[in-house]
């Protein structure tokens, strides 16, 4: 059964040293590369330069940074910082996030989304690149910066992506492209845009990475598992950034639940929107051989890397997922 390249999937509760010790025990058991988020936890440049001093050979990337929230230069002196601790193995991703990380977190607009990932991702390219800059984009301007310690090597730059435009911008300026959250079935669907981003820029489509970030819990309670999906992730597709691609793949009802439960506070009728079908579209639960299946065919669909995510809080359904997947078994 091919399943692709494995990945796991930092920050894992409850703290940095755990994240440390995962690292740690994924190059152990084979895992090809580590992807670490960017959520209320740890700085993901800050983890991912730790990851680098206790995991020799593992890939390290981002998976994925708003573009919203660090400047290009900032962003493009992170890279070249992580790129020097783990030479040739960092992969730097970006995207435009949503509006709840966005401007709730961040107090910033969330404005031409598509306009800015393109616009940043040039930008830290160029950056990269040693170039001394004057970019006076659509969403970004800066001038007059040169990164003096540059990256060791070539730092690819993948696109997180959802919905046709972000994934053609995705397949046109991407090294790769990042995805989560929707079924196998639209995986076709979603690769046919990126294809003719890359054919736009005169690339091999098949050249592009697809990594993909899921939720899998090992177990043989599906009905626990469900409950945890949907405490972690209804807020997500209560976003409108979620919302709309969640319609787009075909659970056009099940988002407009979600979303009329959302503007009217009505969590029951949100939570009525998280429907079994939806829910196990999108999490990888269920025994061994279950998830393996699963995992298979998005790899069957397209998925190059499938990063696993635990789909838990609790530290022994953390480890049994994580081993019971792993390349190298326990």
């Amino acid at each position: 059964m091919h399943l692709g390249k494995l990945a796991l999937s930092l920050p894992l509760p409850p703290d940095v040293a755990t994240c440390l010790d995962w690292a740690r025990r994924a190059e152990a058991l084979g895992y090809e590369s580590i992807w670490i988020a960017e959520t209320g936890g740890p700085d993901p440049f800050v983890l991912a330069g730790a990851v680098a001093q206790v995991a020799a050979r593992p890939r390290i990337g981002i998976a994925v940074s708003p573009v919203y929230i660090r400047t290009p230069a900032t962003i493009a002196a992170a890279c070249g910082t992580v790129s020097q601790l783990a030479p040739g193995r960092f992969v730097l991703g970006l995207g435009s996030s949503s509006h709840a990380m966005v401007e709730n977190w961040h107090g910033t607009k969330f404005r031409k989304p598509v306009t800015r990932v393109r616009e940043t991702v040039t930008a830290v390219r160029a950056m990269l690149a040693g170039e001394k800059l004057k970019f006076d984009g659509v969403t970004l301007r800066t001038q007059g910066f040169r990164l003096l310690v540059p990256p060791a090597g070539h730092v690819p730059i993948y696109v997180g992506a959802l919905r046709p435009p972000m994934l053609e911008l995705a397949g046109e300026i991407g090294d790769g492209v990042a995805v989560n959250l929707f079924p196998a079935q639209a995986l076709p669907k979603m690769l046919a845009h990126v294809a003719a981003g890359a054919r736009k820029a005169g690339k091999d489509p098949a050249t592009m990475e697809v990594v993909c970030r899921h939720q899998v819990l090992v177990t043989d309670d599906k009905a626990g598992a469900r409950e945890i999906f949907r405490a972690g992730l209804t807020g997500y597709f209560a976003t409108p950034v979620y919302n709309k691609f969640a319609a787009w793949y075909g659970f056009e009802e099940e988002a407009a639940l979600i979303e009329k439960g959302f503007k009217t506070g009505d969590r029951q009728l949100t939570r009525k929107g998280m429907t079994d079908r939806l829910v196990d579209s999108l999490g990888i639960f269920g025994s061994l051989a279950e998830c393996r299946e699963r995992i298979a065919a998005y790899a069957a669909a397209g998925v190059t890397t499938t990063i696993i995510s635990p789909l838990a809080l609790d530290p022994e359904a953390i480890r049994r997922t994580i081993q019971s997947l792993a390349p190298q078994g326990s």
